[in-house]
């Protein structure tokens, strides 16, 4: 077993350990339990998320073993650095990771479980959310900060952003931390950061318009760039939808 714990949660280390061991037999299930698996477990007044990353391939045992932090270290590495830089995601408390022999075995990612009112994938499927254009113009406005202090968060996509309603003063924090490069931010990069984010053109639109105020650019290059970016997404998108059931059909058929 290999672990880093963040000094505050030090003197809990033994706790911590049995969660990780017991990890498939306690705790509640929390979420989308299909690619990664996670639970709630209670820690004195705190509730814990645990998140177990899905065992990689054979390739990768190698990679995350001896060329590449895993990505529950990324995780915890990336989460440390956002809260320096003060942008905020759920506490980091710890990452473990269990070899298997001379690979890479299984990781986990510890961080404090945060309440929250709904993610961004509400404002994608609900324009009844109350304030709706304000949410979406304070997050574009929490998207500048995150390019200004040299943050590209690749999996900037619609469940990955939580949001605290906080009376009007929106609060924005990001989890599925482990894909992200910290480099300047030129203006392509700055759109396609958008790309994942909706299908809706209206959305886009909002969007564009706020981020064009802030970066001193005009709406249409703005729009036009942005609009391109999420239909090059989308349609890559569903190209490999595409593939992948055609691949599932021929094994099914052999």
């Amino acid at each position: 077993m290999r672990k880093d714990i963040n000094p505050p949660y030090q003197r809990h280390s033994k706790t911590l350990d049995h969660l990780i061991l017991n990890y498939e037999t306690e705790g509640k299930a929390y979420g989308n339990q299909d690619r990664n698996s996670l639970r709630l477990f209670q820690l004195g007044d705190k509730v814990l998320n645990v998140k177990s990353f899905k065992k990689p391939n054979v390739i990768n045992k190698i990679v995350y073993k001896c060329f590449r932090k895993s990505k529950a270290q990324r995780s915890f590495d990336y989460a440390n650095k956002l809260i320096a830089f003060g942008i905020n995601t759920p506490e980091p408390v710890a990452f473990y990771e269990i070899n298997a022999g001379l690979l890479f075995g299984k990781s986990y990612y510890i961080s404090e479980h945060l309440d929250y009112d709904i993610t961004f994938r509400e404002l994608t499927t609900d324009f009844n959310v109350p304030n709706h254009e304000a949410i979406l113009r304070a997050f574009t406005r929490f998207t500048f900060q995150l390019h200004e202090k040299q943050v590209n968060f690749l999996d900037h996509s619609p469940g990955n952003t939580l949001i605290e309603f906080n009376n009007g003063d929106y609060k924005f924090s990001l989890v599925d931390l482990n894909r992200m490069n910290f480099e300047k931010m030129t203006f392509e990069k700055r759109i396609k950061n958008f790309a994942k984010l909706t299908i809706h053109k209206d959305m886009v639109s909002v969007m564009s318009d706020e981020y064009a105020k802030l970066i001193n650019e005009a709406y249409t290059k703005v729009f036009n760039l942005m609009w391109q970016e999420t239909q090059a997404f989308q349609e890559a998108y569903h190209r490999r939808r595409r593939l992948k059931r055609k691949l599932k059909f021929w094994k099914h058929y052999d």
